[in-house]
């Protein structure tokens, strides 16, 4: 799935609505399993492991200044943190947090970099690799296409908070809470306030309810 169809799926989350019917959900392999099989030399495990955090990562990083180049070096530092440390993941159940975390101050440590080689007021746009392969023939789903419209007009802090929130496999809410930079309590009501604003752009406000206040 692409990030596009997350953010859907975050609606699905926020409101029930014939408009929004709910899309099965697969039930992933261990984790656990997984990294002792990596730490093994199963290539198999360590590309299972790639292929399930990869938009993950992406999601962190689009949260940053970076343009697509350093973007993917960073992406790709994490993935070789991982590997120093695969042996070492006491909590398997929190690797993507463990991800998360290490891709947010990568991150900051290249945009810092890159800051101080590039005038302040020059704007990078970093283009997410699954969603640069879309174009408006796989965009056959309405209600998707105008969500990433409304998605595109939210504020980027906003954004950013939608893209933690919709990542795959999920964060818990103290990790988005760090990585988005503010307090944990902020987050339902903020995420609430997010959602009606897009059901207010795509004019469906009055149609689905008011989305105010977190429901999950």
């Amino acid at each position: 799935m692409s990030a596009l169809l997350d953010m859907t799926t975050l609606l699905r989350q926020q409101r029930h609505h014939p408009l929004i019917e709910s899309r099965p959900v697969s039930v992933p392999l261990p984790i656990s399993e997984l990294l002792v099989s990596a730490a093994a030399g199963d290539g198999q495990a360590w590309a299972t492991i790639v292929e399930r955090y990869q938009r993950l990562l992406w999601s962190v990083v689009r949260g940053y200044r970076l343009d697509e180049s350093a973007a993917a070096d960073v992406v790709q530092t994490v993935w070789l943190r991982l590997v120093e440390n695969l042996s070492r993941i006491r909590e398997p159940e929190r690797l993507a947090s463990w991800l998360a975390t290490t891709a947010r101050n990568e991150a900051l440590r290249v945009s810092r970099a890159q800051q101080r080689q590039t005038p302040t007021d020059f704007e990078f746009d970093l283009a997410d690799p699954a969603l640069g392969e879309l174009d408006d023939r796989l965009l056959d789903d309405e209600l998707e296409v105008e969500v990433m419209a409304a998605f595109r007009q939210l504020k980027p802090e906003h954004q950013h908070l939608l893209r933690l929130l919709t990542t795959d496999p999920p964060l818990d809410y103290s990790t988005v809470a760090e990585l988005w930079g503010r307090p944990q309590g902020s987050i339902g009501p903020t995420k609430g306030r997010c959602i009606e604003q897009i059901l207010r752009i795509m004019g469906r406000h009055n149609e689905l309810g008011t989305a105010t206040g977190d429901q999950s």
